[in-house]
């Protein structure tokens, strides 16, 4: 199908398709790094009872008494928190590292944060050290932090303008497969046990090590290694081995004059990125959404989960069970958004999330506070849950990353994805420090809060963010520049793009008056 540019010129372009090497490529590094990331956020869920029980043996043994209730809580609370911590500090090392080492090189570098840790973590009971764990759980974060910035980048960069939106989504998906992977290993028969859980803790190394194995046969992003290493060669033969054929002329063209633009400009910094008015509303566009994924109560809905289930009757003993499906809806609701992604668009799919999440955390709150007086209320609860997970994982959770990449150019990317990495894991680690106490103040209302962030949120993306689906950069770009209070040229010139490959707009310099 011929596409038209804006003057209305017809556009002799090809349209990308899913080749071998860009398939394997997104498989490899999503396996590798993004399954890691939703592993670790759940493993140490279903153990937890005789962690903690290993946390009181070695005290004891080591000061011949038992340990204080309130040490051990904060124990227990450090092993937790200290994921979404290193995660912070892994979304700080994202662009010093991308830039240096490239996107592959990062990621194939961050597995050391994976390896080091997991036999730490595997060894930790044999050298009967609750310290390790803690340590480890820090490095572990350093490498979620890093990877969950990392691979939408890169996958970005290597799709075609078509496929973006699709294989943006690939890395959240494989996050919800890592959470169900340790939902499943967790159950009591498998590794969730007094036995199992060094083991289970451990095998976050395995993905890793297929990563390091495989990773290195496939190509680095071809505009990291024209624009940044101003390596031409490298670049034509990795979009040839991506895109499938020989003729990618029209593609180097772009990259080029991306490139001179970008040596007038150079790389942004954060600070850059904060104080340029260009790229105003994209900056608070990624930070409201990546708050709103984070503060609009997933990790509080999981939380309560477990209570929810045993007062609808649900025994004890399949709660597990129970978990294990409501993380399998979540995978299932990941695989759709990747197919609809292209065809519903990325904006409607937040409205549509959001909108979801915000009106089950009312329902529930109003559930929650009438399950006791009322017999069948708890089914509701239960309705409301799986309703929220639903909706989480068709937008809030998938989309942002993608938008993410969709808004910024070359030179501003890295900066971006370390704004938007360190919001992210700024706000699960409030929620998880914060939670707990809105929930023994407040009990089941502290969904009315996240229900009105859920509400603020919809409402932002609604009167801002534009619909980015299939759009090239410098519509993207032009979508923004009005609210932005700028105007795009190349330099003196007016602005007349040629290229029409869905790249064009990041050859041209962006203005402000």
């Amino acid at each position: 199908m011929e596409e038209e540019n804006h003057l209305g010129k017809p556009l002799e372009e090809r349209r990308g398709k899913l080749t071998v090497v860009l398939t394997l490529a997104t498989l490899i590094s999503a396996f590798g790094s993004s399954f890691q990331y939703g592993y670790n956020v759940a493993v140490i869920n279903s153990p937890s009872l005789f962690i903690r029980q290993f946390y009181n043996t070695t005290y004891v043994e080591r000061y011949g008494r038992p340990m204080e209730d309130s040490f051990l809580t904060l124990l227990w609370s450090l092993s937790v928190s200290m994921y979404p911590l290193g995660g912070l500090f892994g979304s700080l090392m994202v662009a010093p590292l991308v830039n240096k080492l490239g996107r592959k090189g990062t990621l194939l570098f961050n597995n050391i944060f994976s390896v080091v840790p997991a036999v730490m973590m595997g060894v930790s009971e044999i050298a009967k050290s609750y310290e390790i764990i803690i340590v480890a759980r820090v490095i572990v974060g350093i490498c979620a932090g890093l990877s969950s910035n990392v691979v939408p980048m890169y996958l970005g960069e290597l799709s075609p303008k078509n496929l973006r939106g699709a294989i943006g989504v690939v890395p959240q998906l494989f996050i919800t497969i890592g959470i169900l992977s340790a939902q499943v290993l967790g159950i009591r028969s498998i590794l969730g046990n007094n036995t199992g859980w060094p083991l289970m803790l451990g095998l976050t190394g395995i993905p890793a090590l297929v990563e390091l194995l495989l990773l290195p046969f496939f190509p680095e992003s071809p505009r990291y290694m024209l624009i940044q290493k101003g390596d031409d060669k490298t670049a034509r033969r990795a979009l040839q081995r991506l895109r499938g054929w020989e003729d990618v002329d029209r593609e180097m063209d772009e990259m080029r004059l991306e490139h001179q633009s970008e040596q007038a400009e150079g790389r942004l910094s954060v600070l850059n990125l904060l104080s340029l008015r260009s790229l105003r509303w994209q900056l608070i566009s990624i930070v409201a959404m990546n708050m709103g994924q984070q503060l609009s109560g997933i990790n509080a809905i999981y939380y309560y989960a477990d209570s929810i289930y045993s007062s609808a009757g649900v025994k004890e003993s399949h709660i597990q069970y129970v978990t294990v499906g409501t993380g399998a809806v979540n995978v299932f609701m990941t695989i759709t958004a990747v197919f609809i992604v292209e065809a519903a668009g990325r904006r409607l799919l937040l409205l549509i999330g959001f909108g979801i999440c915000c009106v089950s955390c009312a329902l529930l709150t109003v559930a929650l506070t009438f399950q006791e007086s009322t017999e069948w209320m708890p089914y509701v609860s239960i309705a409301c849950v799986i309703v929220y997970v639903v909706g989480h994982a068709v937008g809030p959770s998938t989309i942002p990353y993608v938008v993410t990449t969709e808004m910024f150019r070359q030179s501003s990317r890295p900066a971006a994805f370390m704004v938007a990495g360190s919001i992210h894991w700024l706000s699960n680690f409030t929620v998880g420090l914060v939670f707990p106490f809105m929930e023994s103040g407040l009990g089941s209302y502290s969904f009315i809060i996240f229900c009105f962030i859920c509400l603020a949120t919809l409402f932002y993306i609604w009167l801002v963010v534009p619909e980015t689906k299939n759009k090239t950069f410098l519509e993207i770009s032009q979508m923004f520049a009005c609210r932005n209070q700028v105007d795009i040229q190349v330099g003196n010139a007016p602005l007349k793009p040629e290229i029409g490959d869905g790249r064009e707009d990041d050859a041209f310099k962006v203005t402000a008056f």
